[in-house]
């Protein structure tokens, strides 16, 4: 069998990786818009969380596997479609994430100064469409709507000490933007209260620990938790404590000397941040000549309002919810379309992290290896694979960048990295990138 997965990031992986273990003849080909490769854990993991990105390793197996191949800098949708492809491959796995930004759908967020989340970390992790964001850094409060581990994130980096991030492999202009940066205070605001927070421990720990940074959280907005959260589930429950041990903590209380110390270190740091609960964005305040963000007019919430999304199908072929932003399916089996599936968030939507996608992948790499097995999937009739979409891709000026290639591309940004004391200075620019390998 020969299949093709769109989208290299952990769902294209490790959708290819499970076929691959289960099944010694099938023959995977991995189709990336980008020359690189990894996805969200090469744009989206925080630089400051190298750990994270170890799964790289285990991906760089997979495409070097005899029986995989990578075809970077290929957009499904525009220089091959998706019809192509189900005629080249026994079966098509769409994996390629979340398109589109969601928006809040209020007066003024198109106003300058407003940034999606998804392009503020593009612009910090080196995704090429959001090199030149120039994200206006030049006041002191910062505003961030979401309690999530993104939300985090973004606080984090913007309030990080510079030499904690000159180590990391942010990109070399946000670090110099970051530099200059006049921002000392973050508010992450959310619909809904402290018990429903999306955060997990470890990043909120990390950023009440932050260096020089001082959390502050209002002890009104905890009163009554911990009766609340008496019989929750172990996770939440200690997230909860830590948060209302952090709303309460006062140097000078019954607290072990060290514990004191670092309150007493807390409360004189230069720079802060904060949680503001059950506030719904209604408007984004302009400045007086109309250009540019003031504020943000919120109103308090009882339950919890959706945000409207705008979401875009990749190709006519392929049905498509706008409402919930994902393929429908059924175990990653596409609905009315045999031989197509999807895995990750465009299966799902953007929820969740790389465990979460990992197990997701494997569910419709199996639905794809039993529909092998009981003959849904007509091998008997050959596919050409790579070699159909090859030709139609020549015949469009489209030159594929192989995982060799990506290696290549790979090297010359750790070593740019280690002459600065980074792991990596990513390149951003595209045609950079292409030049390097002779494209």
């Amino acid at each position: 069998p020969r299949l093709c997965v769109v989208g290299s990031g952990p769902a294209g992986f490790y959708t290819a990786q499970h076929i691959l273990k289960h099944h010694s003849g099938a023959r995977v080909d991995i189709y990336e818009k980008l020359p690189v490769p990894f996805g969200l854990v090469r744009f989206g993991v925080a630089p400051d969380h190298p750990e994270v990105k170890n799964v790289i390793n285990a991906f760089t197996q997979t495409a070097r596997s005899e029986r995989c191949a990578y075809y970077g800098n290929v957009a499904v949708g525009r220089d091959v479609t998706v019809a192509e492809l189900q005629q080249a491959y026994h079966a098509v796995v769409l994996s390629y994430g979340a398109e589109d930004n969601r928006v809040l759908g209020i007066p003024g967020e198109n106003l300058s100064g407003v940034y999606s989340a998804r392009a503020f970390v593009g612009w910090y992790n080196g995704l090429p469409e959001n090199r030149d964001l120039k994200p206006d850094l030049s006041c002191e409060t910062a505003l961030i709507l979401g309690h999530g581990n993104v939300a985090l994130d973004i606080a984090r980096i913007l309030l990080s000490p510079l030499d904690l991030l000159r180590k990391t492999d942010i990109t070399d202009s946000s670090l110099a933007a970051l530099a200059c940066s006049k921002v000392k205070r973050v508010w992450l605001v959310g619909r809904r209260g402290p018990l429903q927070v999306a955060f997990t421990i470890k990043e909120l720990r990390e950023m009440i620990n932050l260096p020089g940074t001082r959390p502050v959280l209002n002890p009104a907005d905890f009163t009554g938790l911990e009766n609340a959260v008496k019989d929750a589930p172990r996770p939440r429950k200690r997230l909860t404590e830590l948060m209302i041990k952090t709303a309460l903590e006062k140097p000078g209380q019954k607290m072990m000397e060290m514990e004191t110390q670092a309150a007493a270190v807390r409360a004189a740091a230069p720079r802060e941040w904060g949680l503001k609960f059950q506030c719904s964005p209604q408007e984004v305040l302009p400045t007086a000549d109309g250009q540019r963000v003031r504020g943000v007019r919120m109103a308090l919430t009882r339950l919890e309002v959706r945000g409207s999304s705008r979401r875009l199908p990749l190709d006519p072929v392929v049905p498509f919810d706008t409402q919930r932003g994902v393929i429908p399916n059924s175990s990653g089996r596409v609905e009315g379309v045999p031989g197509l599936y999807c895995s990750g968030w465009v299966k799902r939507g953007p929820t969740g992290v790389i465990i979460t996608t990992m197990n997701d992948s494997f569910d419709t790499a199996q639905s794809v290896l039993e529909d092998l097995q009981v003959g849904m999937l007509d091998v008997s009739a050959s596919r050409e694979g790579f070699g159909a979409v090859e030709s139609i891709l020549r015949s469009r000026g489209v030159r594929p960048v192989s995982f060799s290639d990506w290696e290549k591309i790979d090297a010359a940004e750790v070593a740019r990295g280690k002459a600065a004391g980074k792991p990596r200075e990513k390149i951003v620019d595209l045609q950079e990138m292409l030049q390097l390998i002779g494209h």
